[in-house]
């Protein structure tokens, strides 16, 4: 049978290897007849592009809570655990219990590779190819980003981890090649639209499309800056200069549609997490305007304590009561969207690369200033102009106000926000850049993490509790996670080949991966 001609398939074809949004499929789908194009919009094609959509941040709860809520979050400085029966298993404290550690691997790899399989089975369409294409990177970065090496290329259409890994810069190179791949088909094919039940993020609009892949392009470009700068240059540059472009406007975010928000539920239902005090320190700092946006004020009932947004420090011992969870919450609604990339963060990743004096179509405070000012429209907070202008402020110094044993002696940082004047690459400006899109990019904690590794910054304050047994420096804090269990039980023989080969280090949270080689 041609491919382009694809006859209806049940979706119970899928269940075997989905994650947890198939359950949902059917109040993302309301109509599986609606379109006539049966290659876009056949059902069991339509199942696989949501699902592939719906693991690049899992919507799973229980498994968000695990991959951007205890891992991305304190590990990125947006959040912090408040849940004292986690105290020892998080990897806040750099001691994660095995399932904290497996989750991020293995329900990425069997979400994206079956359903990735499915579709290059079921349909030839270029147009659907590429988005998967887009979608696959847009997941498996993520996950080569905290571990390092990691099964890619060789991975079966069943999605079994028991596969030879790929060593990081080899991923890097593969996902380099899918996006251009991707992208000039999409750009030959912009007009190509396709069905919009088929896609949660953008609606079935190819150019949308191609404008996230130039974005994750550049993302991944400037990823690489300390390990293969003529690559990481080439490559910004062509994501920066393409017809078509990178995300320039907030129309354009890319937002993956839920029903029920994970970060809803994990902060407002479980009560796990709190805002960190890292980014409320920042935030307080500088007197930004978007904390109302981003935050709940803190609700403490005690004596002598003044609300606001207060944020709870990560990486330290948890006490138990109700006191511990009056901090500061992030303020989402149950049906918000999921933040997978911003204009805010193309325009800070060019400001980068016009810094290092790169052909970005821009200076550097052209685009660090537009940067700003987009994360503050996406957020509808006013005062930009204000904040634009700020030359003195800096990060709060951070006093707990309720356990004391909490507070920071000293401040991460002292960067302020105002452009720097200089004619050269200047090292307080990479600082002003990264931290200001660290703000924007909230709650994103895997990426601001990635970032955080790759260069530094923003300046964290360091855990108070350090239970790696020495094997993760306090100073540096962790630089990826460790592999699970299950692979040493089940895929030994290749994974031993990674560590030796690609990693070249302990299987340890304080090995860095193959990029982060400034710090």
């Amino acid at each position: 049978m041609n491919k382009s001609i694809i006859r209806f398939v049940l979706l119970g074809t899928l269940t075997g290897t989905t994650i947890a949004c198939t359950n949902n499929f059917e109040e993302y789908n309301t109509n599986p007849y609606e379109a006539t194009d049966l290659t876009a919009d056949s059902y069991a094609v339509r199942a696989a592009m949501v699902n592939m959509q719906s693991t690049v941040m899992i919507l799973n709860v229980n498994s968000f809570q695990f991959t951007d809520c205890i891992l991305g979050g304190p590990m990125g400085g947006y959040l912090a655990d408040s849940q004292n029966g986690f105290n020892g298993k998080n990897p806040a404290t750099y001691s994660p219990a095995q399932d904290r550690i497996t989750t991020l691997l293995k329900e990425t790899i069997v979400g994206i590779y079956p359903n990735y399989a499915k579709i290059k089975k079921l349909t030839d369409d270029p147009v659907l190819l590429s988005v998967a294409d887009i979608i696959k990177v847009a997941a498996m970065s993520r996950v080569t980003d905290v571990y390092g090496p990691i099964p890619y290329s060789k991975v079966g259409e069943d999605g079994q981890l028991t596969a030879p890994y790929d060593s990081q810069q080899q991923i890097y190179d593969q996902m380099f090649a899918e996006l251009d791949a991707a992208i000039n088909t999409l750009t030959e094919r912009r007009t190509q639209d396709f069905a919009p039940l088929a896609d949660k993020v953008y609606g079935g609009k190819v150019v949308k499309w191609v404008k996230l892949a130039n974005s994750l392009k550049l993302r991944l470009a400037m990823r690489i800056v300390n390990v293969e700068p003529a690559t990481a240059q080439s490559k910004a540059v062509e994501a920066a200069t393409h017809p078509i472009g990178t995300i320039t406007s907030n129309e354009d975010n890319a937002m993956m549609q839920t029903i029920k928000n994970p970060y809803r539920v994990v902060l407002h239902e479980y009560n796990d997490t709190r805002i960190s005090a890292d980014l409320t320190s920042y935030m307080n700092g500088y007197n930004d305007p978007r904390r109302e946006k981003y935050f709940t004020p803190s609700a403490f009932e005690v004596a002598g304590v003044t609300n606001g947004f207060i944020g709870l420090r990560s990486g330290v011992e948890l006490p138990g009561g109700l006191t511990i969870k009056q901090y500061s919450n992030m303020k989402v609604d149950i049906s918000s969207p999921l933040l997978w990339m911003n204009a805010a963060e193309s325009a800070f990743l060019k400001a980068e690369g016009a810094l290092r004096g790169w052909s970005m179509g821009g200076t550097a405070k052209d685009f660090y200033n537009q940067g700003i000012k987009l994360s503050f429209e996406q957020w509808q907070a006013g005062g930009e102009a204000n904040y634009l202008a700020n030359s003195t402020s800096t990060p709060q110094v951070y006093k707990d106000p309720v356990n004391t044993s909490f507070s920071f002696e000293g401040t991460p940082s002292a960067i302020t926000i105002k452009w720097k004047e200089v004619p050269e690459f200047d090292e307080e400006n990479l600082e002003r850049i990264i931290t200001q899109k660290w703000i924007a990019n909230f709650p994103h904690g895997i990426e601001a993490w990635s970032e955080f590794r790759r260069t530094g910054y923003p300046k964290l304050m360091p855990v108070k509790y350090n239970n790696s047994g020495g094997k993760v420096s306090t100073e540096r804090m962790a630089r990826r996670l460790n592999y699970p269990q299950v692979e040493y039980d089940e895929n030994s023989e290749n994974l031993q080949v990674a560590i030796s080969q690609y990693l070249k280090g302990p299987d340890t949270m304080g090995t860095d991966v193959w990029w982060a080689k400034k710090n």
